[in-house]
């Protein structure tokens, strides 16, 4: 195993609360070991242009609470490339560069594989609000963005109650419900539609309503992922079949802004700390994930074929406080 002397940093996708805080951990944890750090701004496409910058301590001070990232973020189509990636190669090695931190998700640990067969190791760090990777129990970003979506809900709620109205909620998550599911159960959702639940629209949403109506309830509140339909076209459908006329709220990226609280400053430090002495155990090559409260190590071949599926027990108790509450006939 060669020895580490100088590694790069990056952050690539779509960004996510606690990523500034996860450079941060890998910045200092590696000028403690004696290792120097290049940060590489705009992701992958920053290493095809060789678009960096050095890290001191001082670079990363003050950053912990900050949202974004402070290196940038981009998707590179020329990374998808042989010539791209030959590239980025070439940079690797200008820059002397013994293995690279790439904080994102998926796609960000696809590119990883790529540069890891061409010689470079990488660890990555699982940073995204879709909480969506396999190998990990818990994405950097998730919690935030649950807290930010659940603050916008309760304030349209404020208002939904006052009007007697319903409202359609949509938050993100293109592939997967977790973000979905999480902030329904956390507000106390009429319905929640998820991407991994087939929709039946009379079943899950018109009845929810007339349901909750019949049990005294004036004011609804529908939350949909974005990957299980337009929150503009499920409004619509409400209006034609239930005879009411929704209001429709799309959070977008608001869910990926804002200061990242505890929970994700606190994995991403751990997952930056664990990230540079994955490099000093093992030689890198893996992704750092979190299992059953701890730290893990997975090959990056290995991480990428796992899957993570939704817990369905947490729709079943959602399904269950509904029951509850038009049995009880209230909230």
């Amino acid at each position: 195993m060669r020895e580490i002397k100088r590694i790069g940093v990056l952050t690539s996708g779509g960004d996510a609360p606690g990523m500034n805080a996860a450079v941060r951990a890998v910045v200092r944890t590696a000028l403690a070991c004696g290792i120097e750090c290049v940060g590489i701004r705009r992701g992958w496409q920053g290493l095809i242009n060789s678009d960096f910058v050095m890290l001191e301590s001082s670079s990363v001070g003050h950053i912990l609470s900050r949202g974004g990232t402070i290196l940038y973020t981009a998707r590179s189509e020329d990374f998808m490339t042989e010539k791209g990636r030959e590239r980025a190669l070439s940079t690797c090695k200008m820059l002397g560069l013994d293995g690279i931190v790439a904080i994102g998700g998926d796609g960000t640990f696809r590119g990883a594989l790529e540069l890891s067969r061409l010689g470079i190791p990488v660890v990555g760090v699982p940073a995204t609000i879709d909480n969506d990777i396999g190998c990990t129990n818990y994405t950097i970003g998730f919690d935030t963005a649950c807290n930010t979506a659940i603050d916008c809900i309760d304030k349209l709620r404020d208002t939904m109650q006052s009007h007697e109205r319903c409202s359609v909620v949509e938050v993100m998550g293109r592939n997967a419900g977790f973000l979905a599911l999480y902030v329904g159960i956390a507000v106390g959702a009429t319905a929640v539609l998820v991407p991994e639940r087939e929709l039946d629209f009379q079943r899950d949403v018109v009845e929810r309503i007339q349901d909750s109506r019949l049990a005294g309830n004036t004011h609804f509140m529908i939350v949909v992922a974005e990957g299980a339909g337009s929150a503009v076209e499920i409004g619509e459908k409400i209006r034609e079949s239930v005879g009411m006329e929704p209001r429709v709220t799309v959070l977008g990226h608001i869910q990926r802004g804002g200061s990242p609280n505890a929970r994700d400053r606190e994995t991403a430090t751990r997952m930056g700390y664990h990230a540079v002495h994955a490099f000093l155990k093992s030689g890198g090559d893996c992704i750092v994930a979190t299992q059953e409260g701890g730290i893990v190590e997975i090959p990056i071949e290995e991480a990428l074929a796992m899957k993570k599926h939704l817990q369905m027990d947490r729709y079943e108790i959602m399904e269950t406080m509904q029951l509850g509450a038009l049995r009880a006939k209230g909230n």
